[in-house]
C-alpha cells in the first residue's frame, strides 16, 4: 500500500551553469532501504533554475470556468506568480498554495492592481470544476484585491509538458499510486513573460516575494537562490521502502542534528569546569 509524502531534500539550488536545483542521489554504495527501480527518478524530478527564460504565451488552457484562455491573457500588465502543481493533490500543493496565500496577505502589493496569480495544474485529467473550487477556498483566504487576479488553469498533456520545461518544473507521474512526485515553489514571471524569479519551499519571506514583484513589474530577473528542495515523493508501506534516493540524505541531517547537539553539550560542560571551585563559590547561596 502507497502513501504520499513530503522529504526535505537538503539540496542546494546554487544554480551555476544549468541553474538547477535538482535531487542529487547520495554518494556510496547502495542503500537497501532504497529501491532499484528508483534510481533514475532523481533526474526526473525538481526545479531548475530557468532565468531570464521566455514563457511561451500562446500555449491553450481552460479556466475555472471552463473557457478557453492562453497564457498571454494574464500577462502584458503586470507580472504573474506561477504555481505548478495538481489540485487533488494530498498534501504539497495545498501547502504551497497556503504559503503563497499567507504570504501575499502580508504584502502591499494586491493580486489583480499589481500582480496576477497563475495555478496550473500538471494533471491532464483535472477537470475546470475542480479548479473553480480551489480557486473559491484560496480566494477566500486571502480575502483582499480582486477576484480577477486568481486563476486557476487545467489543459492537456502537451502543453502543461511545455510549460513545465520553459520554467524547469520536472516532475513524475506515479501509474501505481495515481499521484505525482514533483517539486515546491513556485516562479514570478515579468509582464512580458520572462521566469524572473524562483521561490522553493512552502514558506516564503514577505520582503523578498513583494521585492521581487517589484522588479519583475519593471523587467528585472533575480539571481539564482540558494535554498533546500522539497520534494513529494512516494512511499511504500508493504516495503517499507522510499521510492526517491535522498533516504541517507535525511539520515545525513539526523546525523548533522545530533553531532551538533553533542557539540553544544560539549562546550557548555567545559565552560562549567572552567569557572572550577570560584564559580560554584559565587553560585552558592550566602549564609
Amino acid at each position: 500500500m502507497k502513501t504520499h509524502h513530503c522529504l526535505i531534500a537538503a539540496l542546494a539550488a546554487l544554480g551555476l551553469q544549468t541553474g538547477a536545483a535538482r535531487a542529487q542521489p547520495a554518494i556510496g554504495g547502495a542503500d537497501p532501504d532504497i529501491k532499484p527501480a528508483a534510481a533514475g527518478i532523481t533526474t526526473d524530478i525538481g526545479f531548475d533554475q530557468n532565468l531570464g527564460a521566455q514563457v511561451p504565451t500562446g500555449l491553450p488552457f481552460r479556466d475555472e470556468a471552463g473557457r478557453d484562455v492562453r497564457l498571454a491573457d494574464y500577462l502584458g500588465r503586470r507580472p504573474a506568480v506561477l504555481v505548478l502543481g495538481y489540485y487533488r493533490c494530498p498534501l504539497l500543493c495545498n501547502q504551497v498554495l497556503n504559503g503563497l496565500t499567507r504570504t501575499l496577505r502580508a504584502i502591499p502589493q494586491a493580486a489583480g492592481a499589481d500582480f496576477d496569480v497563475v495555478a496550473v495544474s500538471i494533471d491532464p485529467k483535472e477537470r475546470p470544476e475542480l479548479a473553480g473550487a480551489k480557486k473559491a477556498s484560496y480566494l477566500e483566504e486571502y480575502g483582499r484585491g480582486s477576484p480577477d487576479g486568481w486563476h486557476f488553469l487545467v489543459g492537456d498533456e502537451g502543453p502543461i509538458g511545455e510549460l513545465a520545461r520553459a520554467v524547469g518544473f520536472r516532475y513524475k507521474y506515479n501509474a501505481g499510486s495515481g499521484l505525482y512526485a514533483h517539486a515546491a515553489g513556485f516562479v514570478v514571471l515579468t509582464p512580458d513573460g520572462r521566469v524572473a524569479r524562483y521561490f522553493y519551499g512552502i514558506d516564503y519571506p514577505p520582503k523578498e516575494l513583494s521585492a521581487a514583484i517589484s522588479g519583475a513589474s519593471r523587467g528585472g530577473i533575480g539571481s539564482p537562490i540558494r535554498s533546500l528542495l522539497l520534494l513529494c515523493y512516494d512511499y511504500d508501506s508493504a516495503t517499507g521502502k522510499y521510492t526517491l534516493s535522498i533516504v541517507r540524505i535525511s539520515r545525513v541531517l539526523g546525523t548533522a542534528t545530533a553531532l551538533s547537539l553533542g557539540l553544544y553539550v560539549f562546550l557548555m560542560l567545559r565552560r562549567e569546569r572552567r569557572g572550577g571551585p570560584a564559580a560554584r563559590k559565587v553560585a552558592a547561596p550566602a549564609p
